[in-house]
């Protein structure tokens, strides 16, 4: 049976970096992005431009693959699902309907079990004023939102700003004591089948991933309970395909499922470097239903996030054997824009 050509929703780096890992294993992929100038356009086998609610560019979309998957969660569920009656869309268009809105995500963790920080639903300016208890906190939109986006910080009701757009709902998420934030990505291959890269800790600077590192500095019952959670959470979603679990640890070791990512994740890209297998791989192996191999560990690593201006340095430096630059390729330079990534491995 010949191999499938993969769809990939979305041309980030993401999209560019499924390409590259699905082109090494002999996978072809057609990326559709709303964006003519994405990057992965740089990477693909072939490039579709237009907006995902047209009909007639995701019909030409749909005839060229075999299956679907993309590298975002904010896609409308009805156009995720009205692909998905045509060709299989991995993971489920059902779990990212799930997942991209911030409370019934946080709901869902809830539900089975899983510690999540508290947090209140707001959905206008008095509910605000009311929930004075989860100051200080974050406030966040239900929807959309990353990088820092559609987010405020409120120690008290004095911040309350005209800034808040209350056409929007949003989640109030009470603040913890933290000590380190980490994340755990998984790929899931089908019931209790599984590929787990042990946690990865990250640094954030204005809310955007700066630093990764792996292993990450934490106990030893820290990585079980973070790990065992991410099985949990993945059996519960039936998912297929590799999905990231951020969490929060506090000062006093206690451990809290922040966010999860229905995708490959920006804190996972040194493991391009650091394993047998990347989590790109890994993901494209497992919607594509092709053999599971044993995932291991070859170096210790770290990553730093190349953002706005910091590309226009490293594309001019000479690096050491053990350092790997990636240039996503965006033709725009913007403050706060992720434009590459360097992992130095530890040999």
């Amino acid at each position: 049976m010949k191999n499938p050509i993969l769809g990939i929703i979305g041309g980030g780096q993401l999209g560019s970096l499924l390409s590259v890992a699905a082109k090494k294993i002999g996978i072809k992929t057609v990326i559709l992005s709303d964006d003519e100038n994405a990057p992965a356009k740089n990477f693909t086998d072939k490039f579709i431009y237009g907006k995902y609610d047209n009909k007639s560019i995701t019909q030409e979309f749909i005839d060229s693959v075999d299956l679907v998957t993309y590298e975002f969660e904010n896609i409308p569920f009805n156009i995720l699902q009205s692909i998905n009656n045509e060709k299989t869309v991995l993971p489920k268009p059902e779990i990212n309907n799930l997942i991209q809105n911030r409370l019934t995500e946080k709901n869902f963790l809830n539900d089975i079990n899983i510690q999540t920080t508290q947090y209140v639903s707001i959905k206008h300016i008095d509910e605000l004023k009311e929930n004075e208890n989860f100051f200080p906190g974050l406030l966040k939109t239900t929807t959309l939102g990353y990088d820092g986006k559609g987010q405020y910080k409120l120690n008290s009701k004095r911040d309350i700003s005209n800034e808040i757009d209350f056409s929007k709902e949003y989640i109030l998420e009470k603040f913890i004591n933290l000590k380190k934030e980490i994340s755990v990505i998984i790929t899931r291959f089908g019931n209790q089948k599984y590929e787990i890269y042990e946690p990865i800790e990250n640094v954030h600077e204005d809310q955007i991933l700066k630093h990764s590192k792996i292993p990450a500095d934490v106990s030893k019952e820290i990585i079980i309970k973070s790990t065992e959670w991410s099985k949990k959470i993945v059996e519960d979603l039936d998912y297929i395909g590799t999905l990231c679990v951020e969490f929060f640890i506090d000062k006093n070791d206690n451990l809290y499922a922040n966010e999860i990512a229905p995708r490959v994740h920006n804190s996972g890209h040194l493991t391009i470097n650091s394993h047998n297998i990347s989590q790109f791989e890994n993901h494209v192996r497992a919607v594509c239903g092709l053999e599971k191999i044993k995932t291991k560990k070859i170096y210790n690593a770290k990553m730093i996030n190349l953002i706005g201006d910091d590309i226009l340095i490293y594309r001019d430096k000479k690096f050491s054997e053990n350092e790997f630059f990636f240039d996503y390729l965006k033709k725009d330079i913007k403050n706060k824009r992720k434009m590459g990534h360097v992992t130095i491995i530890e040999k």
